[in-house]
């Protein structure tokens, strides 16, 4: 979110967007994740900002030239409330024009709200002060050089790890990640529809998907699936995108010889010198992990809520 004064911006409400609007929105979203040194919109959000059959409300400002302004995204999916992601063009801000598009994300919302300020901009935090929104919840990135040791990894007796085959794996490891990500309340409800939609993304890289399988049954164990972001101008970087270990498997070491291995092929296979993840707050067991293998903190996501 973003905070403002005054505002001449025209703010228009759409379930649907065109194609050229979808790619305006697109381009708001990199110039103002370049300015702000984090990018506004997550991968759900924009994921479902290029689905046409996605249920969402989308809010447009535009000036009196037509350049838009401002996006406003609202997933009106979840029963439970909406989730929403807004940006405001860097050259058209303190004019009021975060602060209509939030409005208008409240005017749409039947329910409860989620709003997520990615980089925990000093703006959001004011524009969510004065709507009464709380601060709710804490996600914070972490990086690593891929220059520095990394620790072999050891695996668990009976355990050895393979790559992701799409089609053959799927059924099975959707029902791991729900239970590894029960009490998490996005990753664990993924859908089979939820996992298509990445398998078919440009950066998707089954060898890059590394599965923990016992050796003895066949039956998935834990998992790490690594993402490498390549945007012109930048300098590329990996992810430790999802990983997960079965509850039963917890205790073993399986999550830290995961967590390196894939640091090891982010490296050895894809040529990184540098990793990022992204790790609730308040799971702190995960974050003291991250800390003993060398990741720092970066920067903070907050969500803010309201009702």
């Amino acid at each position: 979110m973003s905070s403002a004064e005054s505002t001449t911006d025209r703010v228009a409400r759409a379930d649907r967007l065109a194609p050229a609007e979808v790619a305006e929105a697109l381009a708001l979203a990199r110039l103002a994740g370049d300015a702000d040194g984090a990018d506004p919109f997550d991968e759900h959000t924009l994921l479902r900002l290029r689905d046409p059959e996605a249920p969402a409300v989308h809010l447009t400002a535009r000036a009196a030239d037509g350049t838009l302004t401002g996006y406003a995204h609202v997933d009106t999916s979840d029963p439970a409330g909406v989730g929403a992601e807004l940006a405001v063009h860097p050259a058209y801000r303190r004019r009021g024009t975060g602060r209509a598009l939030a409005r208008g994300v409240l005017a749409a919302a039947s329910g409860p709200v989620r709003a997520w300020a990615h980089g925990d901009h000093p703006s959001a935090a004011a524009l969510a002060v004065d709507l009464g929104f709380t601060r709710a919840r804490v996600l914070w990135q972490l990086r690593r050089s891929l220059a520095a040791a990394l620790p072999a990894p050891r695996l668990p007796d009976g355990v050895v790890l393979r790559a992701f085959r799409p089609g053959a794996d799927d059924e099975a490891w959707l029902a791991l990640n729900t239970r590894a990500f029960a009490a998490h309340p996005e990753q664990g409800r993924w859908t089979p529809a939820d996992l298509r939609a990445r398998l078919v993304e440009p950066w998707f890289d089954p060898a890059g998907f590394l599965l923990a399988v016992e050796e003895a049954s066949g039956r998935l164990l834990g998992f790490h699936w690594t993402k490498v972001h390549e945007r012109p101008g930048s300098a590329r970087i990996g992810e430790v995108y999802v990983l997960g270990v079965d509850p039963s498997a917890h205790g073993g070491g399986l999550g830290r010889a995961l967590t390196t291995a894939g640091l090891a092929h982010l490296r050895d296979a894809r040529g990184l010198d540098r990793v990022m993840l992204y790790v609730d707050e308040s799971n702190t067991s995960a974050v003291a992990l991250y800390e003993r293998i060398g990741f720092a903190r970066w920067c903070g996501h907050v969500n803010y809520q309201l009702g």
